[in-house]
């Protein structure tokens, strides 16, 4: 039964009575009310809580390690293979080395948000469930609609790096295989250092269309099995990512870390108009933030964890451990990593499609090459899956609170128990960029909506410490207020070393999402159904379905 339904009756409004809304009298008509007032209402964490006791609900199989697996699964990949040759290479030079710990260190300042939320609503949504509850619809539905752009690029920016590890495996001995031209990349690319598009002679990407069809229907089958390949794939490439490192650091030469930081250490912009550090042909930002901020997205993985909290066995527990260990192994290991590649080949020499690989073909270990690519290429594709499977829980969220159609994004399979016409449609998304848009272009477009999740996650977390605080929380961030507002500083001074376009692409996204909104989302959702039932009420007569 819905709320707004005209047999819930006074009883339904006692759930939202009970965890009262701050400056809200859920007793009180709001027909008189102002447009703003219902923007900003705030979904009841004892709704959300009630919620959890429903029938259509995803399947709990997930222990800590699983959690922990697929946070690895999703940071582990795209940061080491497919991100650190194009971001040294353009942005940073060595200095990415501290730039991987700047950006590490403003996920650990989040990841202590999420993980206090994750433990206290363990629900499908991540932080756009988190931003409901705390700051209101309007603001949950602008973080859940950043969030399916985010994960969507981020998808199609992975599946294009698997693309070219996959052909560069194919091409060694004993394979000698080749795809063909007008098949094995975009139609366009783009070169930083001139600030001009090319053409490349291809169609599309077609191994990148390839992996992101045979992951959607992986996906799509369950989340035990996706768990378990998901598994498989991370001790593959957690193994060659210590072979590389232990290996490696036989190889490296300290003459070409100087100059350690040849962009700089700045790299801020607002808007396009540099503020402090040098900026390249194409007018970006570069230097060492400007490289964490690029990075950036590479630490969604842990992000993707409280995702799955509603498929969790003991998500009080386990979600909050699966964050912050995926978080802490994958930040040693991205640094440890980074002082290897750069310490082995010059900055401006790193090959920028398969950085890793290349880096020890050049001092000669062809072997280590073949082994790093079959790594890359598992590494790779448990990143997409995380992130895949990641979408469409966000999705299914807000269909059930009424801000997108249900009967479509809120379906789930009878048999599966997955959200599986939402996983299709993502599919679709995620395999339409990799085919047609290069690496530069969505590695860049990807971050901003990763950094303003994490901003309003931190912003979530001292607004619910006030409205609610004597609510259980089986997880507590420490230092608050310190830390959500260092993590708010962190995320927004790397916000701003972003280029223009991530700024524009991001209004651009969100008018867009606001339409939507204001068409459906504002008028269906299940805060616009209470203040029905509320009104009607009142009023003494029957509610109408909105």
């Amino acid at each position: 039964m819905r709320l707004g339904d005209p047999r819930m009756g006074p009883s339904s409004r006692t759930i939202l009575d009970r965890d009262g809304v701050a400056g809200m009298d859920l007793e009180k008509p709001h027909g008189n009310g102002t447009m703003l007032q219902h923007l900003f209402k705030r979904k009841p964490l004892s709704l959300v809580h009630e919620e959890m006791k429903g029938e259509n609900r995803l399947r709990r199989v997930l222990g800590p390690w699983s959690l922990t697996s697929l946070g690895i699964g999703c940071v582990i990949g795209a940061g080491i293979f497919v991100i650190i040759g194009y971001a040294a290479h353009y942005k940073a030079g060595p200095a990415l080395v501290v730039s991987f710990g700047m950006a590490g260190l403003a996920c650990i300042f989040s990841a202590l948000c999420y993980a206090e939320f994750a433990s206290m609503a363990p629900v499908a949504g991540s932080a756009y469930t988190y931003a409901y509850v705390t700051l209101g619809e309007m603001f949950a539905w602008i973080i859940g609609w950043d969030l399916v752009l985010e994960y969507t690029v981020a998808s199609a920016t992975v599946a294009h790096g698997w693309s070219k590890y996959y052909q560069s495996l194919i091409g060694m001995k004993p394979f000698n295989l080749e795809v063909p031209k007008v098949l094995a990349k975009a139609p366009m690319d783009f070169n930083p250092a001139q600030g001009v598009f090319t053409a490349t002679g291809s169609w599309f990407d077609l191994p990148a269309l390839i992996i992101v069809a045979i992951l959607t229907v992986v996906l799509v089958i369950g989340i035990r099995e996706s768990a378990r390949f998901n598994n498989t794939m991370v001790a593959v490439k957690v193994a060659i990512v210590l072979m590389v490192i232990g290996v490696g650091a036989f190889f490296i030469k300290t003459a070409n870390w100087q100059p350690f930081a040849p962009f700089g250490w700045a790299g801020l912009s607002l808007f396009g108009k540099p503020l402090w550090g040098q900026t390249g042909a194409d007018g970006a930002p570069v230097g060492m933030l400007a490289g964490a901020a690029m990075i950036f997205f590479a630490y969604i993985g842990f992000d993707s964890v409280s995702t799955h909290a509603e498929e969790a066995r003991n998500p009080r527990r386990d979600v909050p451990f699966g964050i912050i260990a995926s978080l802490l192994i994958c930040t040693v290991l991205y640094i440890a990593v980074t002082l290897v590649i750069t310490g082995m080949v010059p900055a401006g020499e790193i090959d920028v499609d398969a950085p890793v690989a290349m880096a020890f073909q050049r001092v000669g270990l062809g072997w280590a090459q073949f082994i790093i690519s079959l790594g890359a290429v598992a590494g790779i594709t448990s990143v997409m899956l995380v992130l895949m499977l990641s979408q469409p829980r966000v999705l299914l969220a807000m269909a059930r609170d009424g801000l997108l159609p249900e009967s479509f994004f809120g379906a789930v399979h009878p048999r599966f128990r997955t959200p599986w016409k939402s996983t299709i449609l993502t599919g679709a998304m995620v395999g339409t960029l990799a085919s047609f848009v290069p690496l530069g272009i969505l590695a860049e477009l990807v971050n901003i909506g990763t950094l303003l999740a994490f901003v309003i996650v931190c912003l979530a977390v001292l607004v619910m410490r006030y409205i609610h605080p004597k609510a259980e929380r089986p997880f507590r961030c420490p230092w608050v207020p310190v830390i959500p507002i260092l993590g708010v500083i962190f995320c927004a001074i790397l916000m701003l070393s972003l280029p223009f376009e991530n700024w524009l692409r991001l209004f651009v996204w969100m008018a867009a999402g606001m339409f939507i909104y204001f068409l459906y989302g504002r008028h269906h959702s299940v805060m616009a159904r209470q203040r029905l039932a509320d009104q009607a009420a009142n009023a003494g007569c029957e509610p109408i379905a909105p």
